[in-house]
């Protein structure tokens, strides 16, 4: 496994880069979530936020971000190992361009539509007074956010294929920081203007997705790109890049369905129920993002590169190891927000507007969220390896076969639980997911090695299970404390989570970890050269 083990390294390498960049990202996504808890709670004012930003984040997941960034990051690698550089800046160029524009004018579209949009996602929203007419009106204020949001992926797929990942990795804590700063501070002038503050928020997340594109913009020219404004449509590389993705923007279309079916059954539940799923998923995006994106973003240039020179035996491998490293970090993440789920909600959330019993709705919502997190996470390193072997379609049926179990699922369930019944269906439909891009993956790559991945797996589990115990115990002594005042919550919170995290990483250290080892030799490494 010596190949193996070298394949490990530089995607351990790559994904400790990312998800360091990651981290800093995700932490300021929760400082950015606990201002809208303070400021805003759970109610009228967030759930119309949240569906409205739903809108571009839709189009950016079906046009910009997923479809996009996959087929383009396929072509411009082998554009980069098979033809000229100026072939590929060339590429490049048209790509932006071409994209820049058809963006804009469904961007245009979208704010010309924007009432009955909303009226279509939660029709429920129009039964209490001004919900309605204020979500249209950030739909508006936000859908140019898609036309930056998806010019700053292909940037990123640019750097990334170039071996550059930290800056495009930082680049989503730029739109953090935007949205922080410009978004509070556009919070306290909208009343002066007749305006809900909420209103403020929205032209802070505009201004987040200027500044995630700018960010990159000097590490782009730093490759020696220099963008020219050409439009060709005849172009063999765009035309490539448009076929490869037609499936994957059919398939991620089912999965945007799912979200349009899922918000518009928690706009019918009781009011808060669309801001409880959201800050809830927003913390499960915390493993999803280091862990899962990370490694997605560091095998998919890999995979890319394996693809072009025909080796199937190094994509195996690739794979391999990467799901091994999945299953490493998500598995002692879901135990940990699982157990903890309480004390981490009320710790980050519970303040100003954000009540006690917001914080028991959204902690149960996060546990059911929790359950389908390895899955949600493979999936993201298992969809480019389809990608990358030219099977694009397996992708878009699983996608299909999911929007059936989802309206399944919810309908049986949604009168008895409410809002927890899409939490739990979520998982469900992930982990089918999972399940039907594994064996057919497995299936078309000839198979890759199963023992490695279950002698790793036994491991993992082996471990997890004594952190749980561990967490389970530990709790009790310090019960009063995780209710206390912020500094003592802090302190008990942080406390389990450091011990339980260090109590794994030594169990599966010492049951003999190679994709654990990788990480930590990196982290070691980083941290020697910086002293």
């Amino acid at each position: 496994m010596k190949s193996a083990q070298t394949t490990s390294q530089g995607i351990a390498r790559s994904a400790a880069t990312v998800g360091g960049a990651v981290l800093c990202s995700r932490i300021l996504g929760l400082v950015r979530e606990q201002i809208f808890a303070g400021m805003f709670g759970a109610g009228l004012a967030y759930d119309s936020f949240v569906v409205a930003f739903r809108i571009p984040n839709l189009l950016r997941d079906l046009f910009g971000e997923g479809a996009l960034s996959a087929a383009f990051v396929t072509v411009f690698a082998d554009y980069g190992a098979n033809r000229g550089r100026q072939d590929t800046w060339r590429l490049a160029s048209n790509v932006l361009t071409f994209f820049a524009i058809a963006l804009s004018l469904i961007s245009l579209l979208g704010i010309f539509l924007a009432e009955p949009i909303v009226s279509l996602l939660a029709p429920d929203f129009s039964l209490v007074a001004g919900k309605s007419e204020l979500t249209a009106l950030m739909t508006r204020i936000m859908l140019p956010f898609l036309v930056f949001i998806s010019l700053a992926a292909v940037v990123m797929g640019m750097l990334n294929t170039e071996g550059k990942f930290f800056v495009p990795a930082m680049a989503s804590s730029f739109f953090n920081l935007g949205s922080i700063v410009g978004g509070v501070g556009l919070a306290w002038l909208m009343p002066h203007f007749g305006q809900p503050a909420i209103v403020g928020m929205a032209f802070g997340t505009l201004i987040g997705g200027i500044m995630q594109l700018a960010v990159q913009l000097p590490s782009l020219k730093s490759t020696g790109f220099r963008f020219q404004p050409l439009l060709n449509l005849n172009d063999p590389g765009l035309i490539r890049i448009l076929l490869l993705m037609a499936p994957a923007t059919i398939g991620l279309s089912a999965t945007q369905i799912n979200i349009f079916i899922n918000t518009n059954f928690a706009s019918s539940c009781a009011e808060g129920s669309v801001s409880w799923l959201n800050y809830a998923f927003r913390l499960v995006q915390l493993p999803i993002g280091l862990f899962g994106v990370a490694l997605s973003i560091a095998m998919m240039p890999v995979l890319a590169r394996h693809a072009a020179g025909k080796d199937i035996a190094a994509m195996r491998e690739t794979l391999a190891s990467s799901l091994n490293m999945v299953f490493c970090l998500t598995l002692p993440a879901t135990v940990g927000l699982i157990l903890l789920a309480e004390p981490i909600i009320r710790l980050i959330f519970e303040h100003g507007a954000f009540t006690p019993a917001d914080t028991v709705a959204t902690a149960r919502t996060l546990s059911l969220y929790t359950v389908g997190l390895f899955a949600y996470s493979a999936n993201k390193v298992l969809v480019p390896a389809f990608y990358a072997i030219g099977k694009t379609r397996y992708p878009v049926i699983a996608s299909f076969l999911a929007i059936l179990f989802n309206i399944a699922i919810i309908t049986v369930t949604i009168d008895r639980f409410q809002h927890l019944s899409i939490a739990f269906s979520t998982s469900c439909t992930m982990l089918l997911n999972f399940l039907f891009l594994s064996v057919v993956l497995y299936w078309k790559m000839g198979g890759f090695n199963l023992p490695y991945l279950f002698k790793g797996l036994t491991k993992i589990l082996t471990a997890s299970a004594l952190m749980a115990v561990w967490l389970s115990f530990g709790a009790g002594p310090v019960a009063s404390w995780l209710h206390g005042n912020t500094a003592q919550q802090f302190v008990a919170t942080f406390g389990l989570i450091l011990s339980g995290g260090l109590l794994y990483g030594i169990v599966l250290s010492r049951l003999g970890m190679p994709e654990l080892n990788d990480l930590l030799a990196r982290i070691r490494a980083r941290f020697g050269r910086q002293a």
